[in-house]
């Protein structure tokens, strides 16, 4: 009879498209233990849990919610971005904010709920609707609602398609019910057929962006923590935004370089200090 976890390890492997020997080979055991155990032949130990969960390359969160199928504790914390455990975490993510300006940078959750910026994150929430920025902002439906960024920016069409192909991916390796429902409502969003001849860079599509400052031409870089063990550090993501080209010197107008990440402003505005009491938690 199948199991909760042996139904959980075909569905994965699945998913990953794997074969049984396959996953086998990756976790070092044999394809007859693989299907004794999605079958429910077989129970698994602890270690084999959790050498099947690195195998298909499972999330932290994942891996919790595998070994917990199995009847075993999680393995992996998830701390709450208040505890003073992770006040490394938050002296780490500041000083990486304020390093990148006078470019926009933030920080987001899983679900790319806004956790922190940069001062000059204020470009990007310029005449965007107020409801739009009431807590949490999630900024991938601050970028393409009619009422937030897209007005502004001038390549929209291809950008937004570009913008929905990783939400697209992860969703695809960890589903969930809040991500396939924004999925929904920003495809909605999106334009007519894409342009073939859209104005890209030649390797990334930029963001190409109207301010009051003039029009800015932006790419996206993301950084995570690579070797995280807490889910909440692992889901935590750095987006920042450095131009294409190296600028002309700063003038009177640009940002001033080395501004500090904020306290938590009202509702209405940009720029923020960590999150208080984020944690990515379901």
């Amino acid at each position: 009879m199948t199991t909760a976890f042996g139904s959980a390890l075909k569905d994965w492997r699945t998913r990953r498209r794997l074969s049984q020997l396959e996953l086998a080979l990756r976790a070092g055991t044999t394809q007859r233990h693989v299907s004794f155990m999605e079958s429910g032949r077989s129970a698994p130990g602890r270690g084999m849990v959790v050498r099947v969960a690195e195998s298909l390359q499972l999330p932290l969160r994942e891996r919790n919610a595998l070994l917990l199928s199995a009847g075993y504790a999680p393995t992996y914390p998830e701390t709450d971005l208040s505890d003073p455990a992770l006040r490394p975490v938050l002296d780490a993510l500041e000083r990486l904010l304020a390093g990148h300006e006078p470019y926009p940078a933030i920080v987001v959750d899983r679900f790319s709920d806004l956790v922190a910026t940069n001062k000059a994150a204020e470009v990007l929430t310029e005449g965007a609707a107020p409801e739009l920025l009431e807590p949490p902002v999630n900024v991938l439906r601050l970028a393409l609602h009619p009422r937030g960024m897209a007005p502004r920016i001038g390549n929209f069409d291809d950008w937004a398609r570009h913008v929905l192909e990783r939400p697209r991916q992860e969703h695809a390796k960890a589903p969930h019910p809040r991500h396939a429902e924004l999925l929904a409502e920003l495809e909605g969003y999106l334009p007519g057929p894409p342009n073939l001849d859209a104005d890209h860079l030649g390797f990334a599509v930029p963001l190409v962006l109207r301010t009051s400052r003039g029009e800015m031409r932006l790419l996206t870089a993301i950084t995570t923590f690579a070797t995280a063990v807490d889910v909440t550090v692992s889901e935590l993501r750095l987006e920042t935004a450095p131009p294409p080209r190296r600028p002309p010197a700063a003038s009177a107008s640009a940002p001033r370089r080395g501004t500090a990440p904020r306290t938590p402003p009202p509702p209405h505005t940009a720029g923020s200090a960590i999150r208080p009491g984020a944690s990515g938690r379901t």
